[in-house]
């Protein structure tokens, strides 16, 4: 299953299992194992491996997850954000600014290999030396790719209850980010099936 550092990085936010709502980010421990997590960024961009958070860098990162969020939001758009922040998102042409702005930190340059026995392969040349300022601008410029890519348009919020993901669909009809949220999804709409019946209504979707 494909993976985008943007992605991830949005989904530091996310239901917690027990109705309500965790932020992986909240300590500078908790954003050091995230860093730490994130060694799947593409070719070229800073390893964290080594990166230890220290209370500027996670603020640093969750400011850029509340940029990245509020252009997610944006994307999805018509249909409603993740709830999560859907009150207090970030605006979108600040959100723009806000990650071009970190994206723009570390002075880089494409440099080609091309060796004899093979194809020619790209590889970014960075003339930043603080593995910090690295990491941020290349998950910066990683939300850059992803929403300026096809996957931005099959981006979706999860809509099943105290659900606040968002994810890419792996196909047309998807409307959850996971089996466990269709499975809460659909308990749901029998519960309120089953109330509604309960009440004397009618079913919803059926005849009035």
């Amino acid at each position: 299953m494909e993976r985008w550092p943007a992605l991830e990085l949005a989904s530091t936010i996310r239901h917690d299992g027990d109705g309500g709502v965790t932020d992986d980010l909240a300590t500078v421990q908790g954003t050091t194992r995230w860093i730490r997590a994130q060694s799947d960024l593409p070719a070229g961009h800073a390893p964290a491996g080594d990166i230890a958070a220290d209370e500027e860098l996670r603020t640093e990162i969750v400011a850029l997850r509340r940029a990245v969020r509020a252009l997610f939001a944006r994307a999805v758009s018509p249909a409603p954000p993740s709830p999560a922040d859907a009150r207090r998102l970030m605006p979108a042409d600040q959100a723009l600014a806000h990650l071009n702005a970190v994206a723009a930190r570390e002075p880089v340059a494409p440099q080609m290999d091309w060796p004899l026995d093979g194809a020619p392969v790209t590889r970014l040349l960075s003339a930043e030396d603080d593995p910090k300022v690295r990491f941020l601008a290349a998950l910066a410029r990683a939300a850059v790719e992803f929403l300026s890519g096809p996957q931005r348009t099959r981006l979706r919020a999860c809509t099943a209850p105290r659900c606040v993901r968002y994810f890419v669909q792996s196909h047309g009809r998807q409307e959850w980010c996971k089996p466990s949220c269709g499975n809460r999804a659909r308990a749901a709409r029998h519960y309120r099936r089953q109330r509604t019946a309960a009440d004397g209504g009618p079913a919803p979707g059926g005849p009035s």
